[in-house]
């Protein structure tokens, strides 16, 4: 975790939300991880990732329970790392997801998550009950970091999203597509998230030394990972998305431009689980899914523009990121 990490201010405060009568136990929470209370009333406010973490553990002593109350039944401390410990037996990705799913299960009565294959995509389902409106959508949003993250860290990679469905309406912090993908959707029926179906097969390649090690430090990987917009990954991401694909530096320039040696910056964006490569990637992914819902451009113009040297294979990528064609997805948005 970096010093200039950060954190949107809504995380904390919909954390509280368990300790609405109490006060002056909000007041310890946030004395303890050196947050101003006066921040959580400005809506696009950004906390230290640092003093996040110490407010993470500081309410997960408090309420006992590692999912901050947003579920009536809660998962007790301990729970996380038995969790774990059952995944790192698993052979693969695939298989460890559905146990993982199946372990939340047994703690967390509220929201329950399953997972399914269609066309070629592996989709994590939730279902959500008794769960405030109000909090919803970041129960949900945890729920998911915590899936998502243990099944990256597991496989030893990062595995991108494909497209995300929210059950709730867009948030005014809105949501960082290098976290949830390029297509996000929301008042829909069932939040989803969905990725390539490959990446079940990749094996686990975790054990007990390395668990002992991602457990030390998860609180800070999945704080990070909420809406880390000073990220480097995050910066480079909106730095490519300015210009056209022909104009794109390289490594080694954009490393020249951040002050950084091509070696120290490529560490940097592989500590936050990306390769420039995969950054590209996303990048054309973003400006697919944006114009295709611009009648002006043809689909062909628009695999020009996402960086496609031919239609064709734009329609086969295209497939693959969401099991349908640009034209079928295009009318299925209008």
């Amino acid at each position: 975790m970096r010093e200039q990490d950060s954190v949107a201010v809504y995380l904390v405060k919909s954390a509280l939300h368990s300790l609405e009568a109490r006060p002056e136990r909000v007041k310890a929470m946030l004395a303890e991880a050196g947050i101003d209370p006066g921040q959580l009333d400005i809506p696009e406010a950004r906390l230290p990732a640092a003093a996040v973490t110490q407010f993470w553990l500081a309410m997960t002593r408090e309420l006992e329970d590692e999912f901050f109350g947003f579920d009536s039944h809660g998962l007790p401390r301990g729970s996380f790392a038995l969790i774990c410990r059952g995944l790192i037996q698993e052979p693969t990705v695939g298989k460890a997801l559905r146990q993982c799913l199946n372990y939340l299960g047994l703690f967390l009565h509220d929201i329950r998550g399953s997972q399914s294959l269609r066309g070629g995509q592996a989709v994590i389902t939730l279902e959500s009950s008794a769960c405030k409106p109000a909090i919803r959508s970041s129960a949900e949003e945890i729920y998911l970091s915590i899936v998502l993250g243990v099944l990256c860290w597991l496989a030893g990679r990062r595995i991108p999203l494909d497209w995300t469905r929210f059950g709730f309406p867009r948030p005014s912090q809105g949501a960082d597509p290098l976290l949830w993908g390029p297509l996000l959707e929301f008042e829909v029926e069932h939040t989803e998230v969905a990725f390539d179906a490959t990446y079940l097969d990749l094996p686990v390649v975790q054990d007990l030394p390395a668990l002992k090690q991602f457990l030390r430090t998860s609180p800070q990987w999945l704080v990070v990972r909420f809406r880390n917009e000073s990220s480097l990954a995050s910066q480079v991401f909106r730095r490519l998305r300015k210009i056209r694909d022909s104009e794109w530096p390289t490594l080694v320039d954009l490393a020249r431009e951040w002050g950084m040696q091509a070696a120290a910056f490529r560490r940097q964006l592989e500590r936050e689980g990306f390769s420039y490569q995969e950054i590209k990637h996303e990048v054309r992914r973003a400006i697919a899914f944006e114009l295709l819902r611009d009648e002006r451009f043809s689909i062909s113009e628009i695999a020009i523009l996402a960086g496609f040297q031919e239609p064709s294979a734009f329609h086969r990528v295209f497939r693959r990121w969401t099991g349908e064609s640009p034209g079928q997805f295009r009318k299925r948005m209008k």
